[in-house]
């Protein structure tokens, strides 16, 4: 037993046990959040995360180091300041603001900040915590999906991006919501439409209770709609 405590002891300081063991357990965990990305075709997959993870994990491990071993007088966070920094601009190149003005990459940026501190938990030899957060965010990523979409469809608010022949199509479409008594809270047009001849509509309604599937098959039949989707 005594020997189990002296072994479980050594993973607090930094030495040649403590650093293959975080090391290795950052490539899990950051490989693990980023199956989930990878699955559904992500910019940053499986190795991007994992990289992030381990990287992190070092960044720590070396401040911890330096701390430890050469100077008391320095900062045993001041490496994972930065590169908390670091991912934030590593995450900006996931995002993407399409054409229709929908904002995708986000839960991935998300994910590999998440990652990233993981990391630095690691690093730093908060196991416990590190571990805990990362069931936390594999759940999150894949699980909870379902339970937001369950929870959009009950949603009297509906986003949506239409796409029209004409002006003339808009005013026709209008009208067909006002007879629908669907409440119109906000529209704007999408300018770049207009150069492939279309014109790009955003529409933010309020529907009744459960006739969300019903509206957009409708909407979609009215003449001189091109394309609608769900923003």
């Amino acid at each position: 037993m005594q020997l189990i405590y002296n072994y479980l002891g050594c993973l607090d300081t930094v030495n040649i046990v403590s650093t293959i063991v975080r090391l290795v357990l950052a490539v899990v965990i950051g490989g693990v959040i980023g199956l989930e990305r990878g699955a559904r075709n992500r910019p940053a997959g499986f190795r991007t995360h994992m990289l992030v993870c381990v990287g992190a994990c070092l960044a720590m491990l070396t401040n911890e180091f330096v701390y430890e071993n050469i100077s008391q007088m320095s900062d045993p966070t001041r490496l994972g300041a930065q590169v908390i920094t670091g991912v934030g601009f590593l995450g900006v190149g996931t995002i993407l603001v399409t054409g229709r003005h929908r904002i995708r990459g986000l839960t991935t940026a998300a994910g590999l900040w998440a990652s990233a501190c993981t990391g630095l938990a690691i690093g730093i030899g908060f196991y416990s915590g590190a571990i805990t957060a990362a069931i936390l965010i594999f759940v999150a990523l894949a699980f909870f999906p379902a339970i937001e979409n369950r929870i959009l469809v009950r949603s009297r608010t509906l986003e949506l991006y239409v796409e029209l022949d004409s002006l003339k199509s808009i005013r026709t479409l209008l009208d067909y919501l006002h007879n629908c008594e669907v409440g119109v809270i906000d529209t704007h047009f999408n300018s770049s439409a207009f150069v492939s001849g279309s014109v790009g509509l955003h529409l933010s309604l309020k529907i009744q209770k459960n006739s969300r599937a019903q509206l957009l098959k409708n909407i979609e039949k009215q003449e001189g709609v091109l394309l609608i989707e769900e923003l």
